[in-house]
């Protein structure tokens, strides 16, 4: 019976000291504790460790007062570990449960810029350029005071001179290869679309010069008949 007894002692003291033990590795477990863990985790750089205790926070405590900043945590963390795709994810997430946080103008900034960061060069597609577009637009116009939105607006500038830029290229490779119409309408569109971002000049030459082309196709074709 004694031994029986020392034996459950045993036991219980086991299970407590293990408890105590398991504690450690799985790290803290009130929300402030996992909220101030995944904060510092994101200041040393460790990402990913940073998203696992957001969220387990969320996950575990969805109605404490840290799950929305653990949220928004989640998608920084994966903003600054440059993954975009997943950031963004995120951020939107974020804007659709949320959609009158305080936080909302820095949300739409950081989806617009999820896509700027995915900009390709102006030889090729310009879908993600479009996309940071449209968002930085979104931004400016429902909050047009906001700090947010004067970052938006030089980035959206950016943009817009690089969607011209795409324009151009492709514009200037049907000029260079004979297909003058083509490359006029491209060379228009900069003109009405993407005015005053450092290419008027020589839009305004390439423009003359298609027409000229053209011209002189019309004239050929007319003396040939």
């Amino acid at each position: 019976m004694k031994l029986a007894r020392m034996f459950l002692i045993f036991v219980f003291m086991f299970s407590f000291t293990g408890c105590l033990w398991w504690d450690g590795p799985s790290g803290p477990s009130t929300p402030e504790a996992l909220y101030r863990g995944g904060q510092e985790e994101y200041r040393e750089g460790d990402y990913d460790d940073a998203i696992k205790l957001f969220q387990r926070l969320t996950e575990e405590y969805p109605l404490s007062e840290y799950a929305i900043p653990a949220e928004l945590g989640v998608a920084d963390s994966y903003f600054s570990d440059k993954d975009y795709v997943s950031a963004e994810a995120n951020y939107s997430d974020f804007m659709e449960f949320y959609p009158t946080n305080e936080n909302l103008p820095y949300v739409m900034c950081q989806i617009g810029l999820c896509h700027y960061r995915q900009m390709l060069g102006i030889d090729r597609d310009q879908t993600e350029t479009r996309m940071a577009e449209k968002s930085f637009e979104k931004l400016i116009s429902r909050f047009p005071s906001s700090k947010f939105s004067f970052l938006a607006e030089k980035k959206l500038k950016e943009c817009r001179r690089k969607l011209g830029e795409h324009e151009f290229y492709v514009g200037q490779f049907y000029f260079n290869i004979g297909q003058y119409r083509a490359a006029l309408g491209r060379f228009k569109t900069i003109e009405e679309e993407y005015a005053h971002l450092g290419m008027d000049y020589k839009i305004a030459y390439f423009i003359r010069e298609a027409k000229s082309r053209l011209a002189e196709e019309e004239k050929t074709i007319e003396n040939a008949d």
